[in-house]
């Protein structure tokens, strides 16, 4: 084997164990939130998607900041 040939193999190793470290970081973290009720967000296509608690995955933005501007913008 040339030395070039056992670099690219022990890069393409180093990049499989990283993204191992980070699909498990990110699933602890998704789990994480679902004990805390917190909804998990994905950008799936240039679209997101919220993840509720109870499962059920919806578009809508379960913590709108404009409805909360809106609401007190009424009461003033």
């Amino acid at each position: 084997m040339h030395q070039d040939e056992l670099d690219s193999v022990d890069i393409y190793k180093r990049t499989l164990e990283f993204l191992q470290i980070g699909n498990r970081a990110a699933k602890r973290a998704q789990e994480e939130n679902r004990k805390k009720g917190i909804p998990n967000v994905y950008d799936i296509n240039g679209h997101l998607y919220y993840e509720l608690p109870n499962g059920e995955l919806t578009t809508e933005d379960p913590y709108p900041l404009s409805k909360e501007t809106d609401s007190s913008e009424e009461t003033c």
